[in-house]
């Protein structure tokens, strides 16, 4: 078991080097992709009321709208490359469409009153709440994807191939699509081509324990929900009364795996995880697949055809990876450039995920994320972060990096690093360490601490169930402008960090080249190099790096950090002085004595901060 320790120092010098002992990963992209994920629903709201359990009335709710030239203008300068908009597929709510068209939701299969955005009610339509006019709501999300890219940026959406909201309605379908269920022999538990795994003979049953609209009156909340037979729940409960923490609101998705687990549907023969994506989509030409495979196949394609540049995938590893094949390889050959991001937690399958099932990136929340919160909690020192770069060399350039998102507590709540200040040190090495992705979340970067109890959802994250405001982040909105006007200095000097980073971040060839370690010979040999220091280097051929990261809140730390000789090799540098200075704040330089052939410098790093130097 790993001591728990106090965090004192650790300093993010980046400086650009070896690959951990191994051979490049070739890669598709020469920059570095900066994802910033914004909650749609909740970015434009400009209403500050936050009752619990308040409604778009009482609350307000942000539209497609409010994504201006100016707010897209100002998401992009701040380095970034993709936007992802969460929750836009049309997903069950309660609230009153009936006008044109919608059926309304039961409170008792919906989380929330604005609703899940992982209960899909109807994938060829957007969300009503977010439009101006819900008619009229995918011309505007249309319109919105014709800003964004026009501001440079590209568009991500959801995908949520693994469940379905209990009541899913296609009214949008194209012309020759059937909806999820409508041909489905509900005799049976389980059959091909049937799109969900039903339960025989036996009524669906609302969850004891639930409190739909927190008590609140409403026509349709009387004990009941009208599904004979049940239908197994989203995460695989096979109950007709599923538990309260169970997802109740969803309906899972049979794609051809039978109630036992053994697989009906053609597997992928050896040597396809070598194979490109149309070698895949070779494969699947001419083999029958379950319905299931096709319906969200032409999903994807529906999308991509209106301009749609990738899709996050959720809880992506409940799905087989031969779907994702037959999948991500049909996107692939329509639009070879699209980013194609997956929910996958499970370190053992992410090759699978990659290799077989032709994902580009992958959460990397079990190993980075998880070891940087418990470095900044104090609960192990920085140095296992080499480990992780070691270990998933191989893949590391398909590991999305993260510190905030929908699912997560927010970084600078109490409950993660209790200051966005203390996040700081963290965002530098998740940026720097590897030449996958980076993502922010909406509001991190002004330090939005998830602080409201909104009804739902709780506090620590911002909900993703109710309608509310975020603090932080409409203090940058000022009403519109999108200019910062109601932040504090503070803030604002935390966003422009976040800019510097992340600029930082999308134009360097040395993050998009080679990794080496220089953490064991400081920690075993380096006095004043204190335990919550953390060092590594990053290069190319025309850019080298050394990152010092200092994860201490209360101590400076002074020492010599040295630079091993084969890296002084490696980057052909002779005995002499060499000037390395900071990228972040072009403050702060030092002198690099490479003194037969091994290179030192005289570092004194302040806590919470970063210097990347580079040479």
């Amino acid at each position: 078991m790993m001591k728990k320790i106090t965090i004192v120092a650790s300093i993010s010098i980046l400086l650009l080097a070896a690959a951990c002992k191994t051979s490049a990963i070739k890669m598709n992209v020469e920059k570095k992709i900066v994802v910033y994920q914004v909650f749609t629903r909740l970015f434009g709201n400009k209403n500050t009321t936050n009752k619990p359990w308040g409604t778009i009335e009482e609350n307000g709710v942000g539209k497609f709208n409010d994504f201006t030239d100016k707010a897209l203008n100002e998401i992009k300068d701040l380095g970034v490359t993709y936007v992802w908009y969460t929750g836009v597929p049309h997903h069950a709510l309660v609230r009153d469409y009936t006008n044109i068209g919608i059926s309304n939701d039961d409170p008792e299969v919906v989380k929330g009153r604005a609703g899940s955005p992982y209960a899909v009610k109807d994938y060829y339509n957007v969300n009503p709440d977010l439009a101006v006019n819900p008619a009229n709501r995918l011309q505007e999300f249309e319109d919105l994807i014709a800003r964004t890219h026009k501001a440079g940026l590209k568009v991500i959406i959801d995908i949520v191939p693994n469940h379905i909201a209990r009541k899913y309605e296609g009214k949008n379908n194209p012309k020759g699509v059937r909806d999820f269920g409508a041909d489905d022999d509900t005799s049976v538990e389980y059959k091909r081509d049937n799109n969900f795994y039903y339960i025989p003979n036996t009524h669906f049953e609302v969850p004891d324990g639930i409190h739909p609209l927190n008590g609140e009156s409403n026509p349709l909340i009387d004990g009941k929900f009208n599904e004979n037979p049940a239908k197994w729940t989203g995460n695989g409960s096979r109950m007709a009364k599923p538990d309260k923490n169970d997802w109740y609101e969803t309906v899972k998705v049979n794609y051809g795996i039978r109630p036992d687990g053994s697989k009906d549907f053609p597997e992928l023969p050896a040597g396809y995880d070598t194979k490109s994506y149309q070698e895949h989509f070779d494969f699947w030409k001419d083999k029958e697949v379950p319905s299931s495979w096709i319906k969200f196949r032409d999903i994807a394609l529906y999308w991509t055809a209106k301009g749609v540049d990738g899709f996050r995938y959720d809880m992506a590893e409940m799905v087989p990876y031969e779907f994702w094949s037959f999948m991500n390889s049909s996107i692939k050959v329509k639009n070879p450039d699209a980013f194609l991001m997956a929910e996958v937690y499970n370190p053992n399958e992410y090759r699978n995920y990659i290799r077989l099932g032709k994902m580009d990136y992958l959460y990397d929340k079990v190993e980075t994320y998880d070891h940087l919160k418990a470095v900044i909690q104090g609960k192990t020192s920085p140095d296992g972060l080499s480990d992780i770069q070691h270990r998933m060399a191989d893949i590391e350039h398909h590991m999305l990096h993260f510190l905030d998102n929908h699912d997560e507590q927010r970084l600078a709540s109490p409950e993660f690093a209790g200051t966005p200040q203390k996040g700081k040190p963290l965002m530098v090495v998740s940026t720097t360490i590897s030449t996958a992705p980076t993502m922010v979340y909406f509001g991190q970067e002004v330090g939005e601490a998830g602080n409201e109890n909104a009804g739902f959802g709780t506090h620590s994250r911002t909900s993703i169930f109710d309608y509310v405001g975020v603090p932080n982040l409409q203090c940058w909105m000022n009403e519109g402008k999108f200019d910062g006007g109601q932040l504090s200095q503070e803030e604002k000097n935390l966003r422009d960090f976040y800019k510097r980073l992340l600029n930082f971040s999308i134009n360097s060839s040395a993050l998009m080249g080679k990794f080496q370690e220089i953490q064991t010979i400081n920690r075993q040999s380096t006095q004043g190099y204190d335990a919550g220091i953390f060092a590594f280097v990053r290069w190319s051929d025309s850019q080298k790096l050394i990152i010092v990261t200092n994860f201490s809140w209360l101590t400076t730390s002074n020492f010599e950090l040295k630079i091993p000789a084969d890296i002084i090799q490696k980057w052909n540098l002779k005995d002499g002085t060499y000037t390395i200075t900071d990228q972040l704040y072009h403050k702060n330089s030092v002198q690099l004595r490479v003194e037969n052939g091994e290179g030192k410098a005289q570092i004194s790093i302040a806590p919470s901060e970063s210097f990347i130097f580079q040479l």
